[in-house]
């Protein structure tokens, strides 16, 4: 017999063997068969809500079953927190900002937002802040500031040489009174530079009279650097004669008045300053106001040639290799080294003598040994004299043997290299 227990009233509906078989089921009342649905029916739900939810309030006992967590009416308080209905009753049931929304998020990206007009009655308007023009101020600078900034544009001038550049950069500055101190800090730097740079200070000084400075901020600068001139002798000894020279460079460009030396006659008492005025005053008689000349890569090539020919005649007439040093770097072009390498020896392929022979391998030596031309030079000015030989040769016709002599006696004095004089061409 196989029985069907209900959890109500526990009744039993009973099955017989015999009538199974046949395929005959015993009828139970109405009333009991209705009343099993019903509490099938209510079974099946509560299987239905615990699948859907399964995982959220489900919990492990002691003994590992599962046991469900009471089911939560939406009128309770914890059911209200669950609830994303607007609480207000106001909601229309749209998604906040479009669906654009978000934490940190105003918006679309791309939206524009119309300005706010001011309100006239709020209590914190103020009529006068409608008209307000805001600009951004520059302190004008100290004078510590002044120096650690102005600086660095000026020995960047020294490189590039571009006076506008300079000029823009200085008036991005508020100098407010260090105005005057441009010409003194840019002389006071060119002191102890080149003389290239020294003339570059110089055309600066010409080129911001007038634009960023006056001619009144000039002399004050000039004053400035006289009453100074004794701390300058201490870093540089010649500082009297090159205040001097810039004095009348500045005098001859006319950002100096003419009166401005005779200003000072019977009034100075340091002996620095009376010879800075007294080197000015000659200059300025004998018309040369104290040029500076060009340096460097600024020389065109013709003159550079030149003045090392004239180098090259100077030292053999004297045969000082000291003198001829300081000439040669006064130059200020060790790039072009190679050329005054070039120039000597084809100077001893059309002497006659010994004397320039050995004169110049004199000076090749003492260059060589106070590294004033590098090796790269020094091949440079040998190779050139090599790849040019057939052409001294028609005007000089022993050139060829003397070139032999020399590259031989260079590479026994250490001036070139084995594979240098390797590479002497031979009739």
């Amino acid at each position: 017999n196989s029985s069907l227990l209900s959890s109500d009233d526990e009744k039993v509906v009973t099955l017989n063997t015999d009538d199974e078989i046949n395929g005959n089921w015993i009828t139970a009342t109405s009333s009991t068969v209705h009343e099993a649905r019903v509490k099938a029916k209510a079974k099946r739900r509560l299987r239905k809500n615990s699948s859907r939810d399964s995982g959220r309030g489900d919990s492990l006992s002691d003994n590992g079953e599962s046991v469900r967590a009471v089911p939560v009416t939406p009128t309770s308080p914890k059911g209200k927190l669950l609830d994303r209905k607007s609480r207000s009753g106001k909601g229309r049931g749209l998604p906040k900002k479009g669906g654009a929304g978000g934490k940190g998020v105003w918006g679309y990206p791309g939206e524009v937002y119309d300005l706010e007009e001011v309100d006239v009655r709020d209590p914190n308007y103020d009529e006068d802040q409608e008209n307000c023009v805001y600009e951004t101020v520059v302190l004008p600078l100290d004078e510590g500031v002044f120096e650690k900034t102005v600086t660095p544009i000026v020995q960047e001038y020294f490189e590039h040489g571009d006076t506008n550049e300079v000029a823009e950069l200085l008036r991005e500055l508020n100098l407010g009174e260090m105005k005057s101190g441009v010409p003194m800090l840019a002389v006071s730097l060119a002191l102890e530079a080149k003389a290239s740079h020294r003339e570059l200070t110089s055309r600066l000084l010409t080129d911001l009279c007038g634009k960023l400075l006056s001619r009144d901020d000039v002399e004050k600068s000039f004053d400035r650097l006289l009453r100074e001139l004794p701390e300058l002798v201490l870093d540089t000894p010649g500082a009297p004669q090159l205040v001097g020279q810039f004095i009348a460079r500045a005098v001859g460009d006319k950002i100096l008045s003419k009166d401005y030396i005779e200003s000072y006659k019977g009034k100075v008492d340091c002996d620095h300053a009376r010879a800075a005025l007294d080197k000015a005053a000659v200059l300025l008689k004998m018309s040369k106001g104290g040029l500076w000349g060009t340096g460097g890569g600024q020389r065109p090539v013709n003159q550079l040639m030149k003045e090392i020919d004239l180098l090259l005649k100077e030292y053999l007439l004297s045969g000082d290799v000291a003198e001829a040093e300081r000439c040669l770097q006064e130059l200020e072009v060790p790039h072009f080294y190679h050329e005054f390498i070039y120039e000597a020896v084809v100077m001893v392929l059309e002497s006659t003598g010994e004397t320039t022979f050995k004169m110049v391998l004199q000076l090749l030596k003492f260059l060589w040994e106070s590294s004033v031309i590098t090796v790269d030079q020094m091949r440079r000015g040998f190779e050139r004299v090599y790849m040019e030989i057939p052409e001294i040769n028609i005007d000089v016709p022993h050139a060829y043997s003397v070139l032999e002599q020399f590259v031989e006696q260079s590479f026994n004095a250490g001036v070139i290299t084995k594979k240098l004089r390797d590479l002497c061409p031979c009739r």
